[in-house]
């Protein structure tokens, strides 16, 4: 009887959307982006008959998609027959079994449109789509599968979507490359068996091992499927709005996207910690206390997205060097994919082609991660994070009615690399020129944690810095931190701190510059730029340690 109540009380409870995170979405099921002018893009190009490519990280929207183009196409557009193919399971297979199941998923996706459209299978085809038709074996026989069914076919235009495509296997890629470019350059593009081609995958065509003398498909159009703009997120959240009511503050909606640059997977997460798991109650506005929450367990948890972004930054030793410099030199890195190391990870997503035309990472919530990735749990510095005369060590930084005394703790900081000395060589195989970057953050960090804080990467207003936002309290404390660069950087550097301060409503911040110069000076200043207070620290990070001799 139990169980019978239970299910009886499943299916009367009132199903609403969710936010989808793993797979696919569907409209039925999720709140979904409609990407209305990128779909009418697409469908544009396939129309004029272009074989288009996308290649982009994981997870970043590009299924959804494109079943989303495929459904239209099938369902509104009677004068095309969609076939989509999926290479996830092939990548180990040989070229016989790899054309063998080709061909039984090509015939299972064409009798699923006939379903679709609720028409009967054509009596010329019948006989091509049973096991006595023409077999696919090789990419030659694939061409020749594609014309007859073309020719027997009462739809003029087959279109043909293949995802996951960068995992067929090597020795076939190049042959099916070479039949794909072959069906293009029909003399007559109306007579063409495959009237547009769509090839979905992570490794763009010139990453994958074929002959690279020739390109076998040069005929390509490339597609741009973005991140989620500001609009797009805000439309996003205002369906959970529009079926439930519980509004989103404007500056919640301006922090999701801000801190995930509108990467879907992080949108989405963002919002179903925030409307699923902290148990907010409805009738309650979603304001910021819940985001910077939100936001901590986020980066706190790992989910798929999180550990795909750190295992590939894992991938090679180059990655944190490069990674460090295009945060903290001001000169910043040229985005070239012709570089090996720009080009991977360009492909993972971790970093993107920024307005300048340079190198950025992908978004505030990976940068947080990649730097909590390369900090050692145990930098063997923390012995000396306090000096040895305090007995209270982080409470000796709380004023007294519980707040962050800033100013004595940076200037702790400050006493404390002079304390550690030539030791910050020593923390293990961190980049010399980086390390005073990576104590403060450790030194942030455990700060924050024991006094219940949070603390998070902002979107930088300039390149090579970092903005560090700690919250206590319901305060906000803005700490930027740079590599010297120069006097004119350092002076730069004020100005574009003072600016986010204002766009915060901020009336004091912290800009903490290392210098690695061989004579440094250490400065502190304390100075009103543009009607904010600023504190800033030059601080000498030792370069050699003591001669022995």
């Amino acid at each position: 009887m139990a169980h019978a109540s239970l299910l009886s009380a499943l299916q009367t409870t009132k199903k609403t959307r969710t936010f989808g995170t793993q797979g696919p979405v569907t409209p039925e099921k999720h709140y979904v982006v409609p990407r209305t002018a990128e779909l009418a893009d697409f469908l544009n190009r396939v129309t004029e008959g272009r074989y288009l490519v996308i290649f982009a990280p994981r997870q970043t929207g590009k299924t959804t998609f494109f079943r989303r183009a495929l459904q239209v196409l099938a369902a509104d557009a009677p004068d095309y027959f969609p076939i989509e193919l999926n290479f996830e399971e092939y990548v180990d297979s040989t070229p016989e079994e790899f054309y063998e199941s080709v061909h039984a998923d090509i015939l299972k996706q064409i009798e699923r449109v006939f379903q679709k459209r609720s028409e009967a299978v054509p009596g010329a085809l019948s006989r091509l789509l049973t096991q006595q038709g023409r077999k696919i074996t090789n990419n030659i026989s694939l061409r020749k599968f594609f014309e007859e069914f073309a020719r027997l076919l009462n739809y003029p235009r087959v279109v043909l979507i293949i995802d996951e495509f960068d995992n067929i296997p090597q020795a076939a890629v190049r042959g099916f490359l070479h039949t794909l470019r072959r069906i293009y350059h029909e003399d007559d593009e109306k007579s063409r068996c495959l009237h547009s081609v769509g090839i979905v995958g992570v490794k763009n065509i010139t990453q994958l091992n074929y002959d690279r003398a020739v390109s076998p498909f040069n005929i390509h159009d490339e597609f741009h499927l973005p991140n989620f703009t500001f609009d797009q997120v805000q439309e996003l959240l205002q369906q959970y709005t529009a079926e439930v009511g519980q509004p989103f503050a404007p500056e919640v909606i301006a922090g999701i996207h801000r801190q995930t640059s509108g990467q879907p997977v992080l949108v989405n997460r963002l919002a179903q910690l925030l409307t699923e798991e902290m148990n907010i109650p409805k009738d309650t506005s979603i304001v910021m206390e819940y985001f910077f929450a939100a936001h901590k367990q986020l980066l706190g948890e790992r989910n798929v997205n999180i550990q795909h972004l750190t295992t590939n930054v894992r991938r090679n030793p180059r990655f944190e060097k490069f990674l460090m410099r295009i945060t903290s030199q001001d000169e910043g890195v040229e985005f070239n994919l012709y570089d090996e190391v720009i080009s991977q990870l360009a492909t993972y997503g971790v970093i993107k082609k920024g307005e300048d035309q340079m190198c950025e990472i992908a978004n505030p919530i990976y940068l947080h991660c990649i730097l909590q990735t390369f900090k050692p749990t145990i930098n063997g510095l923390e012995d000396k994070y306090y000096p040895q005369e305090t007995s209270n060590g982080h409470r000796d930084y709380l004023t007294a009615t519980g707040e962050l005394d800033m100013l004595q703790f940076l200037n702790n900081f400050r006493d404390f690399i002079a304390r550690a000395g030539f030791r910050i060589l020593q923390v293990p195989q961190k980049p010399r020129e980086y390390v005073g970057q990576h104590l403060l953050l450790a030194y942030l960090d455990n700060f924050v944690h024991q006094v219940q804080g949070t603390m998070h990467l902002e979107v930088p207003t300039g390149r090579g810095r970092l903005d560090l936002m700690i919250v206590h309290n319901g305060r906000k404390y803005i700490v930027e931190t740079k590599v010297w660069g120069g006097e004119r950087y350092y002076e730069a550097g004020k100005k574009q701190l003072a600016a986010y301060l204002k766009l915060e409503k901020a009336t004091e911040g912290y800009y903490v510059v290392f210098d690695h110069r061989p004579k440094p000076q250490t400065r502190v200043d304390t100075e009103t730029v543009a009607d904010v207070t600023i504190r800033s620290y030059v601080i000498p990070v030792v370069q050699e340690p003591p001669s022995n001799q």
